[in-house]
């Protein structure tokens, strides 16, 4: 009897320790997914703002049908580094017509070496958000 109850508590400990690191991975998984998902949501919160800049008259304080106009568009500073990731400190690479701004996410992406990454590009009428990590 006393080598099942020993081979019983092995078993134990093996199906145990299995458990435990499914679930690191799972957490690790989840909260990549959760951080890729965040920058993805700043990058089209940031996108709409270059958006309303380009729509509004210069004399609003906008840039009058241009990214470049009145100053140009810039990151609010508030917004340049957040919970979430760091976007395009200290400005985003603004032409006439559009804007790119890159977001550096704070979890390990998929490679499992470099951070979450993605880029998004605002035109007048679209914004597009690329996921590189």
């Amino acid at each position: 009897m006393g080598q099942q109850q020993l081979l019983l508590i092995v078993l134990g400990v093996i199906v145990v320790g299995i458990a435990v690191v499914v679930g690191i991975n799972l957490f690790n998984a989840n909260a990549q997914s959760s951080n890729r998902d965040a920058v993805i949501s700043d990058l089209n919160n940031l996108g709409a703002m270059a958006q309303q800049f380009y729509k509004k008259p210069t004399s609003m304080g906008g840039g009058g049908n241009t990214f470049t106009g009145g100053g140009g568009w810039s990151i609010p500073v508030q917004l340049r580094t957040t919970a979430n990731g760091t976007y395009n400190n200290p400005a985003p690479v603004l032409s006439d017509s559009t804007v790119t701004i890159v977001g550096i996410g704070t979890e390990t992406g998929n490679d499992g070496s470099a951070p979450v990454k993605a880029t998004c590009t605002v035109t007048p009428t679209q914004i597009n958000v690329h996921v590189d990590n």
